[in-house]
Order: structure tokens, then sequence, then C-alpha cells
């Protein structure tokens, strides 16, 4: 099994050269990345003129990954960590999932930041949305999250 940083990283450079096919190229170097590793603290915000694809990852095994634009704070510092604060995040995946409700038990934000390492991969808001798009799904479908559609033939929620 791959460690969770070097499967990024090789990730990152085989996007490189599908950015390159769609005609929305990106260097490896334009890559921002941020390896948060168990414990982590959610980043405190999104910094200003960048998008991120955003991921976490337990024991392992790739749980969610996905996208903000340059004006999603709180999707990406906070909405994950707490069950009602939007109508689809991780936490609220995992209280579902009959499996992991054993291991999440009461503070499921708490087990998250404990149990998960994080990634953040930032990205000049310059380089468009399509490409940040692009970038998610690629990563879908590199890493196979848990709790996402297009993971398995899972669903989301």
């Amino acid at each position: 099994m791959k460690d969770w940083k070097t499967e990024i990283d090789e990730a990152l450079k085989d996007f490189v050269k599908v950015s390159e096919i769609a005609r929305i190229p990106i260097a490896f170097e334009d890559f921002d990345v941020e390896y948060s590793h168990l414990p982590h603290n959610p980043p405190m915000r999104l910094p200003e003129n960048k998008m991120a694809i955003y991921g976490f990852c337990f024991q392992g095994n790739w749980l969610k990954i996905g996208k903000v634009g340059p004006n999603s704070q709180a999707r990406y510092t906070s909405q994950h960590y707490d069950p009602n604060r939007s109508r689809s995040n991780l936490s609220k995946s995992l209280l579902k999932d009959p499996e992991m409700q054993a291991l999440v038990k009461d503070n499921v934000g708490e087990w998250i930041k404990s149990n998960c390492n994080r990634v953040n991969i930032l990205v000049d808001k310059i380089h468009g949305l399509f490409l940040l798009s692009l970038l998610e799904a690629f990563l879908h479908a590199r890493l196979k999250p848990k709790y996402e559609s297009t993971a398995r033939g899972q669903q989301e929620d």
C-alpha cells in the first residue's frame, strides 16, 4: 500500500499530463500542497485568490475528496466536521455508515481530526473552475474515495 502523500504526489504529476491533453495546462509547481498529518487541525481560511481540492484519508483509504472555489470558506474550513453544517459532508457520511458508526461514536468532528490525514491542494484561481473540476474528477477516479458518488457505485450520502 502506498503512503497517502506519495499517492497525491504521483496523481498530481500524472494530472499535469491530463491537463495538457484537455488544453488547460498546469505545471506541477503550480500546486501548493499542504499535508496535515493526524491529528490535524482544519485550515483557518482559504487563502485569497485560491481554489482548492481537499481530501481526507483514514488508514490508507480515501474517504472524501472535494473542491472549493475561491468563495467557499465554510466548505473548506468547517463543514465536513459537523453533520449539521451542510446537506452533504464527511461527518454526515460517516454517521450514516454502519461500519464507521462504532468508531466515530459521539463527536464525529473530533474523530475526523484525530483519525484522518488531510490534504489541501491549492491553486491560483486564474487556472479556472474547469481545471479544478477536472482535477477533482481525476482524483475521484484515481483514489476512489469511499464517500463519493463516483466511487465503486457508492452514493455520497
